[in-house]
């Protein structure tokens, strides 16, 4: 569809400051202030990405500097009554004394392609809980990087744009004319169908693909079956 962005490549941050295995700690934190980011992607040899360090890696350290913090957090008992301990926590503990970023980064990377769907960066992200993912070829090799921001990037889409990619791609293949004559109308990303339609039946699939456009926020119905219109107020 003519304009509207699918994919990751259409909204990522092509511009990336990344570090390098045996980047310090120092480093590290001193580039994410200077660059306002929460997360750097960790680079090998060709520009290959196979790892991020992030705020939550690095904030490990502080947690455990007054000593070892309870490391078991609700996990069951032992038969011999000793907490059985988190294999996260554990991980938690090894990244407080790293120094290098290969000590204190998330590894494998959880990343995306750029030819990704943006809806499948969502939910990637969703499921990790994670605010950003790098972008990487064929080859893992750096792209650039998608943020939560870049995905919300679609819902500031004009109006005008929205409403005539749902004529063109939707309703005039659900109600072509004369049997049906439906009007579009968008406001804030809010669509509205309203006129008249032969088959009501189809309402709830013209609901699901004008959901599925890029920068829609919600669609609304004002139709009436047959013949008869509409005079805006809900009567016919």
């Amino acid at each position: 569809m003519h304009g509207t962005p699918h994919i990751v490549s259409d909204v990522m941050t092509h511009t990336v400051v990344s570090v390098g295995q045996d980047a310090g700690f120092k480093e590290i934190v001193r580039l994410m202030r200077e660059w306002r980011v929460s997360g750097l992607p960790v680079l090998a040899a060709e520009d290959r990405v196979i790892g991020v360090v992030s705020e939550a890696d690095l904030l490990c350290k502080e947690e455990f500097r007054d000593g070892d913090p309870d490391i078991s957090r609700s996990r069951p008992r032992s038969t011999g009554g000793t907490p059985i301990a988190q294999p996260r926590r554990l991980k938690d503990l090894e990244k407080a004394g790293g120094l290098r970023a290969r000590d204190l980064m998330t590894s494998p990377a959880l990343t995306v392609r750029p030819d990704t769907t943006l809806a499948r960066a969502a939910r990637t992200m969703a499921r990790a809980k994670v605010k950003r993912l790098p972008v990487v070829d064929e080859l893992g090799r750096l792209q650039g990087i998608v943020s939560r921001t870049d995905l919300l990037k679609v819902f500031l889409r004009e109006d005008e744009s929205i409403a005539e990619e749902v004529r063109r791609e939707i309703v005039a293949h659900l109600f072509p004319q004369p049997a049906s004559l439906v009007r579009v109308d968008v406001h804030d990303g809010v669509v509205t169908l309203a006129g008249r339609i032969r088959d009501t039946s189809l309402v709830p699939v013209a609901a699901r693909l004008v959901r599925a456009v890029e920068g829609v926020v919600d669609v609304a119905f004002e139709l009436v079956p047959g013949g008869k219109m509409s005079d805006g107020a809900g009567r016919p």
